[in-house]
């Protein structure tokens, strides 16, 4: 018999954080999350998205023991944003066994389905601001930073649940370069002469750098809405978000473009700390700490975590200049791998900017939507 019973006290919730740990053990290419990182995720006293949506998470038992974990979650920024009414599942991990996951997916469906929604999105943790997708093709290598990393049999398990669809896919790109391109040098040349377009990295003094930052929250919002799956982050998601990246961020690798004076785009490029968290296990202690440091000398690669341009500044190659800044900023640190992701496959205009770069596919997440009936 298989149960799927709510995560309702602490005890739960570190089964619930601990169960990759024994599923992944023998997987070389897993990165462990920190435990105590994932404790402050699930608390929502400390994770601003409990401020406008709700959470639950499950755990399947069978045979006396833990052996899958989901989370049903809703939305309303989405909803609000696209005038949708659907609700949301993520977290997903589960032993291969379909009897189980099935439970797991009944289990987000039926929360979901209670809150009147009509059909569940995911995977996502919790949104697309955070981890999405399943990773359906790419296993031979650990993710980047904030990506994620599922077990090959997961998308058998998806597929095989009654109702489950594919509704997008999302590249990540892989480029490897120890030299700037001449071709991105070149056009970066071009554009730079003919267009009145500034390009700066972020500030390093403090009083600046807030103002940068909220520079980048306005860009953030007003380039990417209407996007497909887009939602906008509330002030204190973003100031959350900002909080956790800024220890790890570069600021040699965060860029913001102004025309005139007025800003019109910025891009994030993240050093990949997937390869310092790779040496910790997900614990901090002295030894941890003693390899993480050695380790973040060596990192070799970097991920483009977002990229933005306002409307009005689009077509003028804005997007190549960041290109050229993040090879001109990075290479010198020693970042020769760089990932851009996620790339929706619909995408064109992107897929033509990562293919003039040289970068290739090397990863693939897909997001499923299954209906919800009202009466299931």
């Amino acid at each position: 018999m298989v149960t799927v019973r709510p995560v309702v006290n602490s005890k739960d919730l570190k089964a619930f954080i601990m169960l990759p740990f024994r599923l992944y053990r023998d997987d070389p290419n897993w990165v462990a999350p920190l435990i105590g990182e994932q404790k402050k995720f699930f608390n929502p006293r400390k994770n601003p998205y409990y401020l406008h949506s709700e959470v639950m998470l499950f755990l399947a038992h069978k045979d006396g023991k833990v052996v899958g974990r989901i989370s049903a979650q809703t939305n309303t920024q989405h909803n609000k944003e696209h005038k949708d009414n659907i609700g949301f599942f993520g977290f997903f991990e589960c032993e291969d066994d379909q009897q189980v996951a099935n439970a797991l997916f009944d289990a987000a469906l039926e929360w979901n389905r209670y809150r009147g929604r009509t059909a569940m999105r995911g995977p996502l943790n919790f949104s697309v601001n955070q981890e999405c997708g399943l990773l359906v093709d790419g296993f031979d290598c650990p993710p980047m930073v904030m990506m994620r990393h599922d077990k090959r049999y997961y998308q058998k398990l998806f597929e095989n649940y009654p109702g489950m669809q594919k509704t997008m896919d999302l590249y990540a790109y892989l480029a490897e370069r120890k030299e700037m391109p001449e071709r991105v040098e070149r056009a970066a040349n071009l554009i730079q002469k003919r267009t009145k377009v500034d390009i700066r990295s972020l500030s390093r003094d403090k009083k600046q750098l807030r103002k940068d930052i909220e520079t980048v929250f306005k860009i953030y919002t007003k380039a990417w809405e209407s996007n497909w799956g887009e939602v906008p982050m509330t002030d204190a998601e973003f100031d959350h978000l900002v909080n956790e990246l800024l220890p790890i961020a570069d600021p040699d690798l965060v860029f913001i473009a102004e025309v005139e004076g007025q800003p019109a785009g910025f891009s994030l490029a993240l050093p990949n700390y997937n390869e310092v968290l790779k040496v910790m296990h997900g614990r901090v202690n002295p030894v941890t700490i003693i390899k993480a440091l050695l380790a973040k000398r060596r990192i070799s690669s970097a991920r483009v975590l977002t990229m933005g341009v306002i409307k009005e500044f689009q077509g003028r190659g804005i997007d190549t200049l960041f290109y050229y800044h993040q090879y001109k900023n990075g290479l010198p640190k020693g970042l020769f791998r760089g990932e851009f992701s996620w790339v929706l496959e619909n995408n064109t205009m992107m897929i033509r900017v990562a293919e003039m770069l040289g970068a290739t596919i090397y990863k693939t997440y897909r997001l499923y939507d299954r209906a919800i009936p009202e009466n299931c």
